[in-house]
């Protein structure tokens, strides 16, 4: 099945957590910069953007000879920034890579877009990756988005909360974090876009949870590379020694 790819890496300036991260230097290059360069390299995309509300990322991705777009609306989150985006292109499957990630990998991706290739009847909507997590603290982290999974890795629930919970000492409970790159068809993206959010996506504030509230299937891929998404400080603090 031949499929029009591209990435398209939301970037918003402003982030309550660590405001202006993405322009944040890594190694000689600000991390958008790093995350767009990724994205590139892996050499999957027909096409990759960067969509951003901030003259300054649209500048700097510019200049390096890469290519950006200024949204012209105001947007709550990512999806709805690339919907806006894309709204006239002639693509099949758009890639939301994270501005964030400056360590965005071929692997995973690969594995993410592999299941549409294989989906003839058009069951999957968007696919996403999920990685296997141990480490207590960061199971009950609510920063940490927690996914559990049917017998077919088809999303059945995202939170910030730990799920499952584990009433039955007895059997092993297995735990995976929610990776936030997405695989969407395009209809399913315009649809998030065009759709109201309901009380459960405002109630955790995760995104994924509009496509399950909506009927819409999330095939989860699992993934081992946990890659560092810059959030704070201190994982710029490790993403620059990762780099080294």
């Amino acid at each position: 099945m031949d499929l029009k790819i591209i990435a398209m890496i939301p970037a918003r300036y402003a982030a309550s957590r660590f405001p202006a991260k993405l322009m944040q230097d890594l190694s000689g290059k600000p991390v958008i910069l790093r995350t767009y360069e990724a994205a590139i390299k892996t050499n999957l995309f027909d096409d990759v953007f960067v969509v951003t509300d901030s003259p300054v990322i649209f500048d700097t991705i510019s200049q390096a000879g890469g290519k950006a777009m200024m949204s012209k609306e105001e947007h709550d989150c990512g999806s709805d920034r690339i919907a806006e985006a894309v709204a006239d292109m002639d693509v099949d499957i758009i890639v939301n890579v994270q501005g964030d990630e400056p360590f965005t990998d071929r692997e995973s991706l690969v594995g993410v877009l592999e299941v549409f290739k294989t989906d003839s009847e058009k069951e999957i909507d968007l696919a996403s990756l999920m990685v296997r997590i141990d480490d207590n603290e960061e199971i009950k982290n609510p920063n940490t988005v927690k996914v559990i999974v049917d017998n077919r890795n088809f999303a059945l629930y995202f939170s910030r909360s730990p799920i499952p919970y584990h009433r039955n000492t007895e059997m092993d409970a297995t735990y995976f974090k929610h990776k936030g790159i997405y695989a969407f068809r395009k209809e399913a993206l315009m649809d998030f876009h065009r759709l109201p959010m309901l009380p459960l996506e405002a109630t955790e504030k995760i995104e994924a949870i509009r496509y399950l509230e909506y009927g819409k299937k999330i095939k989860m891929v699992e993934t081992t590379v946990t890659g560092i998404e810059i959030d704070t400080p201190d994982d710029l603090e490790k993403a620059q020694k990762a780099w080294k």
